[in-house]
């Protein structure tokens, strides 16, 4: 194997010893779980296409990720290609940009960039393979214990998105969309250190943006991950897919006071009708 990304946010956001963390991880969708079977409604038996989830350290957005990662046991087998897209915390941007790196390491192992993959988007003068946007990023790394425990080995192809329209966004997501051998994952947290009251306002305000698939409703100080997610959104009203807001909590609901929160949301989409 060639050139690998090293983590970044191991033992800060989530456990470094792999034992502790693939028991954490299990623990989080076994809680999600146990919500379901105590439910009485049943889950529809469709298909996931994509997910949105958040990317804070486990503590606070872990339950919140798990509702989505939970929908995706049935398709281990299926998805041998996962797309990541998130926002650059660490490095301005103007592009969308792909690793060089051949694998992204991580405590539960090493994930394959699949190359195949990033080759389709030649020619894309938005699409530009850098390393320095992906050293240091938390949006995209903290993903991947939980896709590793539900979908086994996959390969990755990790896309940090940056200032870019939101058409750019969605030509991208439209050459990698593929069928059930491809599944995409977007990275956002909500808003961001707002009082509580005033977070679960906004944040309620974005999920019903978000659940109309209307992402020119949502800006940064809506979502730190509007870019990527506003691709998506237009992406899935093109195709008409269906959206299922999973949860919706902030860092005051988590593990956090109550008095500068951050928001997280999880989401599933599907192709095709439930019925």
């Amino acid at each position: 194997m060639g050139p690998m990304r090293t983590p970044a946010v191991a033992g800060s956001f989530y456990p470094e010893r792999p034992g502790e963390l693939a028991a954490a991880v299990q623990a989080y969708l076994a809680a999600v779980s146990a919500d379901a079977s105590a439910d009485a409604a049943p889950v529809p038996k469709v298909i996931p296409k994509a997910i949105i989830v958040p990317h804070a350290g486990y503590i606070y957005s872990g339950a919140v990720a798990a509702a989505a990662y939970a929908r995706l046991t049935p398709l281990a087998g299926t998805v041998e290609r996962v797309v990541l897209l998130g926002p650059s915390h660490t490095v301005a941007l103007g592009a969308v940009a792909a690793p060089h790196a051949e694998a992204f390491d991580g405590p539960l192992g090493p994930l394959t960039v699949d190359r195949e993959a990033l080759w389709s988007l030649a020619g894309l003068s938005q699409v530009v393979q850098d390393d320095a946007p992906h050293a240091r990023e938390h949006a995209l790394e903290v993903q991947l214990p939980f896709l590793q425990t539900v979908l086994g080995e996959v390969a990755i192809l990790p896309l940090v998105v940056g200032d870019v329209a939101q058409a750019r966004v969605a030509e991208v997501i439209e050459r990698l969309w593929g069928g059930q051998e491809t599944l995409l994952v977007l990275s956002t947290d909500l808003s961001h250190y707002h009082p509580y009251a005033a977070a679960k306002e906004r944040d309620a305000a974005t999920a019903e943006a978000i659940e109309a698939l209307a992402g020119a409703r949502i800006g940064p100080e809506d979502a730190c991950g509007c870019r990527p997610l506003a691709g998506l959104l237009a992406v899935a009203r093109a195709r008409g897919l269906r959206i299922e807001r999973l949860d919706l909590r902030t860092s005051g609901d988590t593990a956090g006071p109550k008095d500068r929160v951050v928001g997280y949301g999880a989401w599933v989409l599907c192709e095709g009708s439930s019925r």
